[in-house]
């Protein structure tokens, strides 16, 4: 079976187990708004993927050129450019690009090995959601945790240092910190290592592309662990930048909550602060923090580009660099239609998700 089509049983089924749930649950304007935001994906995708068509073809540079080489001689260049329709008027490529996007099958990359591309993207949108997926619940628990915590102890020792830590980390570019991170525990200290997703010479069968599931399913425990030796530093890097705005925007929210009424009325019933915490203060405050996750996906796989960029993680934003530098439009097309989906569909669940943690949200 197909990676992409592994990738989609694995990660989308149970996402589409749980929309059908809440769309069958919901009140009518919670359907009414499901099938809106559907339906409105589809011109989201339309505009970025022509702005892109666009671009690439405005941009200086030429893929025959950079497919052949200077030795290229004008009648194989004009072979190329038939083959691959180049020749093609304008609006004739962007008619069978635009069919492309719909059907999902986006051709043969025209620099390198000339595979089709769903092939190649079957083999780095699992690398690039083995990285991303933990970089997000990293991210995630720091920060709420030690918003929480800042929250609770406003002015206090570990208030001052979580505010010092969030802007640090955030402020670092990504690149800069993973380069320092491969210094520190990969040169000096030999931890871990510094590139890559799995030690080369230790054989694994490869059914998903998900380093870590296929290890498992093999019981190669060999394997397993040098994915997860090779997965710390990446999912460090892009986890801690992250943290910082979790770990700011929690804060806030905590101490905006704990001044409610509800939580001085807990605090006269007796009820302890780790409960009022817990119960009240905390879930009523990461509403603002589950809209910021929506926000932040885009960044994150920008993140995840320069990650996979110095650590050399053969994911998606890594593929995306090569095929730009090489003016593959074909490429560089397909990858920001996967990155459009991408964002739709978890701005879509995050938007769902406000009527699980908020009974007050209505649509």
């Amino acid at each position: 079976m197909h990676p992409l089509v592994l990738t989609f049983l694995i990660f989308g089924i149970p996402a589409l187990i749980g929309l059908t749930w809440v769309f069958l649950r919901g009140s009518s304007g919670l359907r009414s708004y499901i099938l809106t935001r559907i339906a409105l994906t589809i011109p989201m995708i339309l505009i970025l993927a022509t702005v892109v068509f666009l671009v690439m073809r405005i941009i200086p540079g030429d893929p025959i050129t950079s497919a052949l080489g200077p030795k290229g001689t004008a009648e194989i260049k004009e072979r190329f450019a038939e083959q691959h329709g180049l020749n093609d008027p304008l609006a004739v490529q962007y008619g069978r690009f635009v069919a492309d996007v719909f059907t999902l099958d986006f051709g043969n990359s025209l620099i390198g090995s000339q595979r089709p591309i769903v092939d190649e993207l079957g083999e780095r949108l699992p690398a690039t959601l083995e990285m991303v997926i933990p970089a997000t619940l990293l991210a995630l628990s720091l920060g709420v945790f030690l918003g929480t915590r800042a929250g609770v102890r406003r002015k206090s020792a570990i208030d001052y240092g979580s505010r010092i830590f969030s802007v640090m980390i955030y402020a670092m570019p990504i690149f800069w910190l993973g380069l320092l991170f491969q210094l520190i525990f990969g040169v000096w200290l030999g931890w871990t290592p510094i590139a890559g997703r799995i030690d080369p010479s230790i054989p694994l069968e490869r059914t998903t592309n998900l380093l870590i599931i296929d290890s498992i399913i093999t019981a190669n425990w060999v394997a397993l662990r040098s994915v997860l030796a090779h997965l710390v530093l990446p999912t460090l890097t892009l986890g801690l930048v992250l943290s910082g705005v979790f770990l700011r925007l929690t804060r806030i929210n905590v101490i905006e909550t704990g001044q409610e009424d509800y939580v001085a009325a807990a605090r006269a019933r007796g009820i302890d602060q780790g409960t009022i915490t817990r119960r009240y203060s905390l879930k009523n405050a990461m509403i603002p923090v589950i809209t910021l996750i929506g926000l932040q996906v885009a960044i994150l796989l920008a993140g995840a580009v320069l990650t996979e960029t110095v650590f050399a993680w053969p994911g998606m934003g890594r593929y995306l660099i090569q095929r730009i530098l090489a003016r593959d439009f074909t490429a560089v097309q397909s990858v920001i239609v996967f990155f459009a989906l991408f964002v739709a569909v978890i701005s879509l669940a995050v938007d769902i998700l406000y009527s699980v943690l908020d009974p007050r949200v209505r649509y």
